[in-house]
């Protein structure tokens, strides 16, 4: 699989949650950024348990400020929430691509939808469903940008 992608988790809380992320960065390739601040410390065990021996296989960065690293980047971004305008499926991502993801307790910040509604996407889910666990959500999203794009 040739690509870029990187991964971003903004403000996670869960350490399990950011531990399984991981997991899937390292077997698919792609890069992590965690955008502070974090709900645990990153030396934190049940992080360490649940991302295994896979830390080593992984691009991991830490960032300050979601806003600076996206416009910094150069990188086209996909933001994945439940207010999005269409389905995650209606993009066409790129190989050199970050898709963002929010906390697991307030999603992303207001100034996400409201500068950039056209890069905001959500994944289906029944109607009055509240939201899918944040490793589901980036395993859905990675592996739909890898079909794209391989």
């Amino acid at each position: 699989m040739k690509h870029n992608i990187e991964i971003i988790l903004f403000q996670p809380q869960i350490p399990q949650n950011t531990g399984n992320v991981l997991r899937t960065c390292s077997v698919t390739g792609c890069a992590l950024t965690l955008v502070h601040p974090l709900g645990f410390h990153i030396n934190d065990r049940w992080l360490k348990r649940a991302g295994l021996d896979y830390w080593d296989e992984v691009k991991v960065q830490e960032c300050e400020d979601l806003k600076a690293h996206i416009e910094g980047s150069g990188r086209p971004f996909v933001f994945f929430t439940s207010r999005g305008g269409r389905s995650h499926y209606d993009i066409d991502y790129e190989q050199d691509i970050s898709l963002v993801f929010g906390s697991e307790t307030s999603g992303l910040p207001n100034w996400v939808a409201e500068k950039y509604p056209e890069r905001c996407v959500r994944i289906p889910m029944q109607p009055g469903a509240r939201c899918l666990n944040l490793a589901t959500s980036v395993g859905i999203g990675v592996y739909e940008a890898l079909r794209q794009i391989r």
